[in-house]
């Protein structure tokens, strides 16, 4: 047994007044029960960072846990390990000799272990006649014992920490969904309402966000977001409730859902599906429909297009479709699927069509795949022009005109 609750370490290894006091709370009368050495190896694992220690310090307790024989440590009995620093590094995978004493020293200032330095400095046990060890000199394991509750409890708490974190996480994750397609559909199908001012709050928000977060930043930033969430599905709902029931059936009745995600609205189609092909649009039909959006209507709709115009400006028709050719290769989408565009489409609605993709090119994902979707939906007779300058023109804060309302409806 070993004399004394206070040890000072050998050679010119200092001792501080922090270690004599753990030393003292650790000397009480010994724990009632013995423990099991690898449970109390994974919470101080779990807890590592709140112990101060990196992996490699976990890698030598590892090591030195394995020096004493049995699963159990035994408070009545001797939790001295002394295995020599070269064994010790062959068991914790090689570890160097410098950051092998780096790490046994980290593991003593966190009052995992105590140092029981022989007066030589060397590991040793001294054993009676009959094979007992009566002293032995190296590292004792005994705070491990008696601190094994307060570090399963600690362990329990990084668990918790760790399980809030990853639900505040999942929560932001849903509410910034939540957020921004609800904003799209509300922009792109032209609810009333100053739907860019709360999207420049979303992004403002969304700002105050690190690269790593700590959990409190996530909860504070999801709560505001969830208030701004619960802000617009008021907005919507008071919208839908004063909404004319009988508008609203006739709108229904045109409906087709787009399936894809990175849509910039749901357009609207010009034909039903169990139309037969015959009724739906040709190309030639198509080439006509393109002369019903006057150039003014679009620049207004989409007023960003007027920057990759020859000379920064767009005056005519060719001036729109050359910015449109400037568009597409910003935008990443391939020279062929722009064609086919303007096979299905018609060069002016093709053009029309990129010059709207890049006012929300924010929401768009994949440019291109984009636009060959909607090249099909063309085809298919399933996409229109015009609910999509309309929703355009309302976001850019303009009420269309009738004669918008005619051009969209040709």
């Amino acid at each position: 047994m070993q004399s004394g609750n206070v040890t000072t370490p050998f050679g010119q290894r200092r001792v501080s007044l922090a270690l004599v006091k753990g030393q003292l709370d650790r000397g009480g009368p010994p724990p009632a029960h013995s423990v099991d050495k690898w449970k109390v190896f994974r919470d101080v694992a779990e807890a590592r960072q709140r112990l101060g220690l990196q992996d490699r310090a976990i890698a030598v307790l590892d090591a030195l846990l394995t020096f004493y024989p049995g699963n159990e440590l035994k408070p009545d009995g001797s939790l001295v390990v002394f295995p020599s620093n070269a064994q010790l590094s062959l068991r914790a995978h090689g570890i160097a000799g410098t950051t092998l004493r780096r790490h046994l020293a980290a593991l003593v200032e966190a009052g995992l272990i105590d140092r029981r330095d022989s007066p030589n400095g060397k590991r040793y046990a001294r054993r009676s006649q009959a094979g007992d060890i009566e002293n032995a000199f190296g590292f004792d394991l005994r705070p491990l014992v008696q601190r094994a509750s307060e570090l399963a409890n600690l362990a329990q708490d990084v668990v918790r920490e760790a399980q809030a974190f990853r639900r505040a996480k999942e929560a932001l994750t849903i509410c910034r969904r939540d957020i921004r397609k609800l904003l799209t559909a509300a922009m792109e199908e032209g609810a009333d309402g100053d739907w860019s001012q709360i999207e420049e709050s979303y992004i403002t928000i969304l700002a105050r966000l690190p690269r790593a977060p700590g959990r409190q930043i996530v909860e504070n930033v999801l709560d505001e977001l969830e208030l701004l969430r619960d802000e617009i599905i008021n907005r919507l709902e008071l919208l839908l409730k004063t909404q004319n029931p009988e508008s609203n059936d006739n709108q229904n009745g045109r409906h087709i859902q787009n399936s894809n995600p990175e849509s910039i609205t749901e357009f609207e189609p010009r034909f039903r599906k169990d139309e037969s092909a015959a009724q739906r649009p040709t190309r030639n039909d198509r080439a006509v429909l393109q002369k019903a959006f006057p150039l003014a209507m679009v620049l207004r709709a989409c007023p960003q297009i007027v920057d990759y115009g020859p000379g920064g400006a767009v005056a005519n028709w060719r001036d729109l479709m050359s910015a449109a050719v400037v568009v597409r290769s910003m935008l990443g989408i391939s020279p062929s699927a722009y064609q086919d565009a303007c096979d299905a489409m018609g060069p002016e609605n093709a053009a029309i069509t990129l010059a709207c993709m890049l006012e929300r090119s924010g929401h768009i994902q994949s440019a291109g795949g984009y636009l060959r979707d909607l090249t099909s939906k063309t085809r298919r007779g399933e996409f229109s022009l015009g609910p999509v300058l309309m929703a355009l023109l309302r976001s850019q804060g303009e009420r269309p005109g009738a004669h918008d309302l005619d051009a969209s409806a040709g």
